[in-house]
């Protein structure tokens, strides 16, 4: 089950990477929602989940659940969802703006002399 999940981070983060590094804004707010999950799984994945056991120790318990990535997974939930919105908004700008959905906001087939100039 260990190699299922890490391969599963592992992919998601490639995924992520690989569309990061597109030249277009859709696949840029892709992959960094893919790396996101890839780390909230990743965090959520160290804190060992046990059933049916406490979050907190108490003097009758005999294990407990550790409550930090999970409060970790939910921050990081939160502000990956806040994040997602304002890249949205300022990808939705700039391509009203400038005409195209390109990182670096110039057409892709003029030179890269005259995208410099403009």
């Amino acid at each position: 089950m260990e190699f299922i999940v890490a391969s599963s981070i592992a992919m998601m983060m490639a995924a992520g990477v690989y569309l990061v590094l597109r030249a277009q804004t859709f696949p840029v707010v892709l992959g960094l929602s893919l790396m996101t999950y890839a780390v909230n799984v990743f965090l959520f994945a160290t804190g060992k989940l046990a059933i049916n056991l406490p979050p907190v120790i108490n003097a009758d318990a005999a294990g407990y659940t550790d409550p930090l990535p999970q409060a970790l997974v939910l921050t990081a939930i939160v502000i990956s969802f806040g994040m997602t919105a304002v890249i949205v908004v300022m990808a939705l700008r700039a391509y009203l703006e400038s005409g195209n959905d390109h990182v670096d906001l110039s057409a892709p087939d003029q030179p890269i002399s005259k995208r410099r100039s403009s």
